[in-house]
């Protein structure tokens, strides 16, 4: 028996459509009990404010997030007596309204993007609350370190991790679950996912995009781009094409992000299979030429197959009134 609902928080590793010869896994971070994987930082942040005297029992703090991240924060400030104040762009869905309205906490919509959102959190700061900075706060990607990639050494059994697959909001869990993984596996490979329209890490330029969850529009201060062997950007509509092939093919109902980062994961294990040591993209051009199409979802990749692993980062039920599955 957990003695606390946050100890429950953890995900399976499953096999999902691959290319013969390879193998494609993904954490099915939807287990977690807020119902995503920022529910690993947000425990960890507010667990090392505790620690070092920031937070009380009864305090507030304060938060801008693009959803996930204020849900898991609602839910851990429910779970340890804190009061929250999440500050959102208004643009971002429905249901991550409702999801922290439900847990308690108290929200600010905002126009604009996650800049906005980040300066009136920094105003709210000024005022005395509390703020977690999770762009910049290490206890976030020290918690995909010991959580998420600690779960992927042991769920792999034994088999090596050709390359991790993800996309890059915060950095966090890039940078934490590739810093495990990359000790466990020393040849593995770190492959970047952002938006196509958005694509500051490959650009160095900021966009304009609309997906909830990545591409913020800057490089946050825990992001080392030296860890990072290869980026790949995806276009909305290829990844919510991802996304209603998971649902309707493998039974994985997931959000925008994580179809970006399945076909990431698809293109880079077809690469795998065909020339055997080739895991660099072909070009950094989007997903139109994405090479997913021929996977077989019966395909059992043998143990000496390359493996990639990727995240499926939350529950697509928080996308439905975006029409995602329309």
């Amino acid at each position: 028996m957990d003695d606390s609902i946050l100890d429950a928080i953890g995900s399976p590793l499953v096999r999902v459509a691959s290319p013969a010869g390879a193998t494609v896994a993904t954490k099915v971070e939807s287990f977690n009990p807020g119902g995503s994987a920022k529910d690993r930082p947000a425990r960890a942040m507010v667990e090392a404010a505790e620690r070092e005297g920031r937070l009380e029992p009864g305090d507030r703090f304060v938060e801008p997030t693009s959803g996930n991240t204020g849900i898991g924060l609602a839910l851990v400030a429910a779970a340890k007596g804190y009061d929250l104040t999440v500050v959102m762009p208004e643009s971002k869905s429905e249901e991550r309204r409702r999801l922290m309205r439900a847990y308690g906490a108290d929200l600010e919509l905002i126009e604009g993007e996650m800049t906005d959102a980040r300066e009136r959190a920094d105003e709210l700061e000024r005022q005395g609350l509390v703020q977690l900075r999770q762009f910049e706060n290490p206890a976030n990607p020290e918690s995909h370190y010991r959580t998420t990639g600690s779960e992927i050494v042991e769920q792999t059994e034994g088999r090596t991790v050709d390359a991790f697959v993800a996309a890059v909001g915060t950095g966090g869990t890039i940078m934490g679950t590739g810093r495990r993984l990359r000790e466990a596996f020393p040849g593995m490979r770190v492959i970047a996912v952002e938006p196509e329209t958005n694509a500051v890490l490959s650009t160095g330029e900021a966009g304009v995009d609309d997906f909830q969850g990545m591409g913020p529009g800057f490089v946050s201060e825990i992001t080392d781009v030296d860890l990072i062997d290869a980026i790949e950007t995806v276009d909305l509509a290829a990844a919510e094409a991802e996304c209603r092939r998971l649902a309707r093919e493998e039974g994985l109902l997931v959000g925008q992000s994580s179809g970006a980062s399945t076909l990431v994961a698809r293109r880079t294990a077809a690469r795998l299979a065909d020339a055997g040591s080739e895991v660099g993209p072909d070009d950094q051009s989007g997903a139109a030429g994405s090479r997913g199409s021929g996977t077989d979802p019966t395909t059992d990749g043998g143990g000496d197959d390359p493996l990639v692993v990727t995240v499926l980062w939350d529950s697509g039920e928080r996308y439905l009134s975006t029409g995602l599955f329309d």
